[in-house]
């Protein structure tokens, strides 16, 4: 859908690389520009897990990307990067605002000689204001914007999200900007500057509950009680404890209920009642759930037509079978030889999902072929790479194979 599109991408960390990768998917023939070194996401890996030698960090972002590595800090590099940029149709970069723009790569920069190109940026906080300048990282979002005050229970501390949601949510919203921002340049013929913080992700995450909060609603509590799952939600919407685990029950009236669990105490509560008696109605529920196993209660709740559902651990997604009719995994075989399975593109087209054409590469992999590209001859490559202006794969492999002998937790 994106052919013909080419994405520069600056970006060294998780909500850059994840939104160029949603390009890359979408056809969008998309150039990873990294320092020699690689960039961070390719040399820290979460859980401190590398497979073949490649970060597990890279392994979530890198796919369908091409890998261009180049010393940026270098007149010679910058002037590969410059001749690469003059027929870029989108430039994206997340580093802390200002970053670029000393290396003269920012959006005036760019635009006096490309002026159809659309820049776009992701930040912790904005590319101005007080806090333009301040670590954005998932975790601090979290507890800036109020999630972690608004989420665990009301008899617990305000408490994180474990996967990084604000960074993830932040890479929706940067792809989102930059397919609107080249939709309107085929009628304007004009780029635009597109710039998303993290730190606006994590409040449009809470919308709904943050708008309902801003405008008048309030409860005791920032959080659930007995194990309601949001401060703002009606009895009994949450993570309950059965006999021997844990069932979700999502919008179910207490008249439903009774039946369902045989509970005739939650007749007293009409629908109406659901959010003012929440405590009440929840606690009922709760109690009862303990009465039988989880494996009892599912085809209970089933046959009732509550809205339910398993709590699942990671070791169970891959046998889920609507994930399996999805096609959500992909397994792959890495640039090393290595068995990989990756998570794959969230949307379908026309009931598919777009294929893995290239699995995360080696720094520096396609550094010669797009150099090439835009007009370096062989012995100018020579040259750069003498010269250290540029890395290529050679390089990038033997780095790649002493860190996978390395004798640590990594695989």
């Amino acid at each position: 859908m994106l052919s013909g599109i080419r994405v520069i991408s600056f970006n060294h960390f998780h909500a850059g690389p994840v939104a160029a990768q949603m390009l890359a998917d979408m056809g969008a023939d998309v150039i990873a520009v990294e320092s020699n070194e690689g960039a961070f996401h390719r040399n820290w890996a979460v859980a401190n897990h590398f497979v073949g030698g490649q970060s597990v960090n890279l392994l979530t972002t890198g796919r369908n990307k091409r890998s261009l590595a180049v010393d940026l800090k270098s007149p010679e590099g910058r002037a590969i990067v410059r001749r690469l940029l003059e027929k870029a149709d989108v430039v994206m970069e997340n580093f802390r605002p200002g970053t670029m723009a000393r290396l003269g790569l920012g959006y005036d920069d760019i635009k006096a000689f490309n002026p159809r190109v659309v820049y776009a940026s992701v930040s912790g906080y904005g590319a101005d204001g007080p806090d333009r300048d301040k670590p954005g990282q998932d975790l601090l979002l979290q507890a800036r914007s109020g999630l972690a005050a608004r989420t665990g229970r009301a008899d617990g501390p305000p408490t994180p999200v474990g996967p990084v949601i604000v960074d993830q949510h932040a890479a929706s919203l940067y792809a989102m900007g930059i397919l609107a921002a080249l939709l309107g340049r085929v009628s304007t013929g004009q780029g635009k500057l597109v710039e998303v913080s993290l730190l606006q992700a994590a409040l449009d995450l809470q919308s709904e509950s943050l708008t309902a909060w801003l405008n008048g609603a309030r409860t005791p509590s920032p959080r659930g009680k007995n194990g309601l799952a949001a401060w703002c939600a009606a009895g009994p919407y949450g993570i309950h404890a059965t006999a021997d685990g844990y069932v979700t029950i999502s919008m179910a009236s207490p008249l439903d209920l009774a039946k369902a669990l045989d509970l005739p105490a939650l007749l007293a509560y009409p629908p109406s009642k659901s959010f003012s008696e929440r405590d009440a109605i929840t606690s009922l529920v709760v109690a009862r759930l303990r009465d039988k196993t989880t494996a009892e209660w599912l085809p209970i709740l089933e046959e009732h037509g509550i809205w339910y559902g398993p709590v699942q651990d990671y070791e169970d997604l891959q046998n889920d079978p609507q994930l399996q009719h999805l096609g959500s995994f992909k397994h792959v075989t890495g640039v090393g030889g290595d068995p990989l399975t990756l998570l794959g593109h969230p949307v379908h087209y026309d009931g598919k999902a777009p294929e893995v054409r290239l699995v995360p590469q080696a720094l520096g992999a396609q550094t010669r072929e797009i150099l090439a590209e835009i007009g370096y001859t062989p012995q100018d490559v020579a040259a750069f790479v003498r010269h250290g202006t540029v890395r290529t794969a050679e390089g990038a492999d033997a780095a790649n194979a002493a860190r996978a002998a390395e004798p640590t937790t990594k695989s």
